[in-house]
């Protein structure tokens, strides 16, 4: 009987204490007294990285060290979830700061905080550098684990010179690679042969050894890494016995993770458990704290020949996968909202989407709140690029809300970079009716209100020294850092304004993601026109917005009925629809919220208003006439007992 690839995985784990000595020497040598505070390693996906972290707190820990290891993909990436996250793992009775470094005074004399899969965190990479490591006792070491060179702040920023290093997991050497295929089975010959092909690459390794094993005539040509992986994920795929097991495998590729809720929504007529247990037996899928992960390589992998052989197949399991992520949204707490905005976006293919949250480049710069030793250089950026008009109005926000400025640092530790966002709840009305710009965007505001509870973002402007508003390096990692705000404010974000210049250039972006610009409201400084978009994210804030983007991406959202909000008119099939003003409202409601259960409460507190103080049995009314003009479509507004409604996609 040939071995399974858990055996060979098995084999493998106990020879890379032979294979990474070095590796593993230089992590350790960062536990002693004068050693670095910060550790970050980085290497491409599938190298080892995770393989050698496991080795290393085995080896850790054996000498009396207690590690703390968590995993970014599970963890929302803000100050507040990480903090949280944090403090279970430790076993705290709070999540704040101090209580936390009190905490992990009492674990021990070394402690180490591993932060594996961090090229997830690059929203918190700052917040995690200026706040969180200084204020943690001394007997703590950082290890951050990841795909991604660190960002230069790390190695410019004062003090840190002596206290930070980076080391780069790179590819076995040909000796070693063809010691460890021997190690999991290949004759000296056929390892010789394939270790040049694979490049050293353990994760290739092992599933070449694999497949050589099942197939003895197997032969590999010299093509690219990737091609090579992927062919050889496809050969894995072949190998796995049981057609029911692979077919669950592929389906789960569109998934960021697996849970017995989405496998019975992507095969309602086969048992969830099984299938679980089924997929929880195959050496790359990894139990989580929310569920099984399938490692990172492999699932690209198949998701890429999935796509590439059987496209509707794709697409069915990502809408699966997506109505019911939208069930259970609904009734999920704060603490888990992450999990599923995270899901979301792994369903979402869209760059602009993807890229915003999870950046796939290395040329990220550290963002950092303006301080006022900042004065000057921000004052050359403004005038360099604005005009004397605009750069008295944008100055004059940095000397009445300097912490509204967030600036992007070159390696001479200088901004390069600038941007000034405000919270509308926090921002003097008077000040905003002195800025051209912000006084427009506060009278939408009044002739569009949001509920109390929630703010809106006023993104006033953004500017690199060399680029000014038009896209750069330094844009897109104040575009990310503006991200995590969205994060930091949500469930309470409802819109976003911003304004630009060159409105051509930003305008097909900005529309895919759901920006509006507000024509007739733009405003002359210098000779130049500044336009303004709002992006509103509806009542289910980032998250609902993200997972509007996943609908439509999946033809989950058609145009065969649109809504017309200002006209109180909905179009079927060409023809206009007269709706009263509640029925507007409440359609309006529940599109924004498609998917999702929206009880009658939330359709009085955000159609009516606050002040209504009537029976709910009007919402049902109302409900009721919507669907007699939807005609055919009625049942797209669905009845959930004890709850409300809900509209189908």
């Amino acid at each position: 009987m040939a071995r399974q690839i858990g055996d060979l995985i098995a084999a493998n784990a106990r020879y890379d204490r032979i294979l990474r000595p070095k590796e593993l020497a230089h992590l350790s040598a960062a536990l002693a007294e004068d050693g670095p505070r910060v550790v970050h390693l980085h290497g491409i996906a599938g190298i080892g990285k995770s393989t050698l972290l496991a080795m290393f707190a085995e080896h850790s820990r054996a000498n009396g060290v207690t590690l703390l290891r968590l995993d970014c993909r599970r963890i929302e990436p803000t100050a507040e979830g990480f903090l949280r996250e944090l403090s279970q793992a430790a076993g705290c009775d709070g999540s704040s700061l101090s209580t936390i470094a009190d905490r992990l005074i009492d674990l021990g004399s070394r402690v180490v905080l591993a932060l594996d899969t961090y090229e997830r965190f690059g929203l918190l990479d700052t917040w995690l550098r200026q706040i969180f490591i200084p204020q943690l006792p001394d007997n703590v070491r950082i290890f951050l684990f990841g795909r991604e060179r660190p960002v230069t702040a790390w190695y410019t920023t004062a003090g840190w010179h002596e206290l930070f290093k980076a080391m780069e997991l790179g590819a076995l050497v040909e000796k070693d690679a063809v010691e460890l295929l021997q190690r999991l089975g290949l004759p000296l010959e056929r390892a010789n042969e394939i270790a040049p092909i694979l490049q050293g690459h353990p994760l290739a390794l092992q599933l070449a050894a694999s497949a050589m094993l099942e197939r003895l005539d197997l032969r590999l040509n010299d093509n690219s890494l990737q091609h090579v992986l992927e062919t050889l994920t496809q050969m894995f795929l072949e190998d796995v016995r049981d057609p029911q097991t692979r077919q669950a495998l592929e389906a789960v590729s569109v998934t960021r993770r697996v849970t017995l809720s989405l496998l019975r929504a992507l095969f309602p007529k086969q048992a969830p458990q099984d299938l679980y247990e089924r997929l929880s037996r195959l050496a790359y899928v990894e139990f989580g704290n929310d569920g099984l992960v399938v490692h990172d390589a492999v699932r690209e992998a198949i998701l890429h020949s999935v796509k590439a052989r059987d496209p509707d197949s794709a697409r069915t399991y990502k809408r699966r996968a997506w109505q019911q992520l939208m069930d259970e949204l609904g009734s999920a707490s704060t603490g888990e909202l992450w999990r599923y905005t995270a899901d979301m976006l792994y369903l979402i293919e869209n760059p602009v989407t993807r890229e915003a949250f999870f950046p796939s480049g290395t040329t990220r710069q550290a963002v950092e709140p303006a301080t006022s030793g900042d004065t000057g250089d921000i004052a050359e950026i403004i005038h360099y690029h604005e005009g004397p008009q605009a750069a008295r109005i944008l100055l004059s926000w940095w000397k009445r809300l300097p912490q509204s400025f967030v600036v992007v640092r070159g390696e001479n530790h200088r901004p390069n970079g600038l941007c000034c966002r405000l919270d509308s709840r926090r921002v003097e009305p008077e000040w905003l009716q002195q800025d051209p710009i912000t006084r427009e965007w506060h009278d939408h505001l009044q002739r569009n209100p949001i509920p109390e509870q929630q703010t809106a973002l006023f993104c006033r402007r953004w500017l690199s020294t060399q680029d000014g508003e038009a896209p750069g390096a330094e844009q897109a990692s104040l575009w990310l850092d503006l991200k995590r705000t969205y994060l930091e404010l949500r469930p309470n974000l409802r819109r976003v304004y911003l304004t630009v210049r060159d409105l051509q250039r930003y305008a097909p972006v900005a529309q895919t993601l759901g920006f509006e610009v507000l024509t007739g409201q733009e405003v002359r400084l210098d000779g130049h026109t500044y336009h303004s978009a709002v992006l509103d994210f509806g009542p289910a804030s980032v998250d609902g917005w993200l997972s509007d983007l996943a609908a439509r991406e999946l033809g989950l959202i058609t145009s065969s009925s649109e809504l017309d909000p200002s006209a109180h008119e909905l179009m079927l099939d060409g023809k206009a629809v007269s709706l009263t003003p509640l029925e507007s409202g409440v359609m309006q409601h529940l599109l924004t919220c498609r998917g999702r259960a929206v009880s009658r409460g939330e359709l009085l507190r955000e159609v009516w208003g606050t002040r209504y103080e009537g029976g709910s049995n009007v919402v049902d009314t109302v409900v009721g006439g919507l669907r007699r003009k939807l005609g055919d479509r009625a049942e797209r507004i669905e009845t959930i007992r004890g709850v409300g409604y809900r509209m189908r996609g």
